[in-house]
């Protein structure tokens, strides 16, 4: 029977490299995207407006994308293990400084630089190295990897309104920074680069040659769009529920549910994608992401927040766990992490400028509809861009 590992590595450790990955993956996002349920007392800590403490998390999230570029590579060259400790020190010193921080300026700084590198290092080389690791059944490998976002997403912000309830923000973030290190420690311990990704030390899909290929352009501006309006919800949507008379937990807990969902979501979609192939499965995931903003834009009460979350879920989860698996059958194995990376760079435009567009828009007219109403165009931009891509009609078969 022939190994579902790749490259020479076998299959306990390549299972052993998609659980770590969902560890990795579980920590920097759920601390990264709990930032919701700290906005409110960290706003009111700084008297800061919306727009402004969006800036927090677009900082930090445009940092852990952009850093992909650089650990992606990295990774390729010298595995997953020393990024993962370097992560694990600036997860536990940049939590330590923000609990401390008495200006709005060095909480931007010790966020951005803390969760922003420990997720830059805990993300891109991890995926990539699973994605190197197998050749049959890498999409519910990567899936399995990349559920830990969502994971993190189900946990992070319920758990965090808990102990800002109980011991406040500042004690909330110290008590993630010296759990989540950790965790990512802990992770660093039982990683293995696979040799397919060794061997492309430094090599792989070279920048220029990606630019050039209008595959990976409409991949590019797809993810761009998609990702302006993906981040508006994670960092507005407990805020915009609480508004709405929803009480603060509650609220927190829609992140919970895009969690859930997103879980179900990464599971579900690598079967079904490995049948009907990447590329479509993959548009679907869009559709389903630009169909969300809409339930969200036409109502407000609690169960419709909760049908948004959970659908807006199901079609975030499909998009980042078939996101690796389309870069890898378009442009191939070797070089993995420099290819996400590169691709990641999109997220971070969106990220850098999505929630603070949508703060200004929410500060300007003093409601949530117009930034609602961008996002949706945004996500459904997003759909549209993939439209005309081909390529990708089945596992193995990379087109041109």
């Amino acid at each position: 029977m022939r190994s579902a590992a790749e490259g020479g590595i076998d299959p306990v450790r390549a299972w052993l490299n998609a659980g770590a990955a969902f560890v990795s993956t579980f920590v920097v996002f759920g601390i990264g995207y709990s930032f919701g349920a700290f906005f409110t007392p960290i706003s009111r800590e700084f008297h800061t407006s919306s727009g402004a403490t969006s800036v927090v998390f677009s900082v930090t999230a445009a940092c852990w994308f952009l850093l992909g570029l650089v650990t992606g590579r990295a990774g390729d060259r010298w595995g997953p293990r020393p990024l993962l400790l370097v992560g694990a020190v600036a997860l536990v010193c940049g939590l330590q400084v923000i609990a401390h921080a008495h200006t709005v300026w060095l909480a931007y700084l010790a966020h951005g630089l803390g969760v922003g590198v420990a997720a830059g290092c805990g993300y891109i080389p991890m995926v990539a190295a699973v994605g190197g690791s197998f050749s049959r059944r890498r999409g519910l490998a990567l899936g399995v990897a990349v559920s830990g976002i969502g994971a993190g997403t189900l946990f992070g912000a319920p758990v965090a309104a808990v102990l800002i309830a109980a011991y406040g923000w500042r004690t909330a973030y110290q008590i993630f920074g010296f759990a989540g290190a950790a965790a990512l420690v802990g992770c660093a311990l039982v990683t293995t680069t696979p040799p397919v990704q060794a061997a492309a030390a430094g090599g792989g899909s070279g920048a220029g040659r990606l630019v050039r290929d209008r595959r990976f352009r409409a991949l590019y501006v797809s993810t761009v769009c998609s990702s302006l309006a993906l981040f508006v919800p994670f960092v507005f949507l407990p805020a915009f529920a609480t508004a709405n008379g929803t009480a603060p937990i509650a609220a927190a807990s829609l992140m919970g549910v895009v969690g859930v969902a997103s879980v179900v979501g990464r599971l579900a979609i690598g079967p079904v994608a490995e049948r009907i192939g990447y590329l479509r499965s993959y548009r679907f995931c869009f559709g389903i992401m630009a169909a969300s903003y809409i339930v969200w834009l036409a109502v407000s009460g609690y169960p419709a927040l909760v049908a948004f979350a959970a659908i807006l879920g199901v079609g975030y989860g499909g998009w980042i766990a078939l996101g690796p698996a389309v870069m890898a059958e378009l442009f191939g194995t070797e070089g993995l992490g420099g290819t996400l990376g590169l691709a990641g760079t999109g997220s971070a435009i969106g990220v850098l400028v999505g929630p603070p567009l949508a703060g200004l828009l929410i500060d300007a007219t003093g409601g949530y509809r117009w930034a609602i109403a961008l996002a949706a165009a945004l996500a459904t931009a997003a759909a549209l861009a993939l439209l005309p891509l081909r390529g990708a009609h089945g596992p193995g078969r990379p087109g041109r």
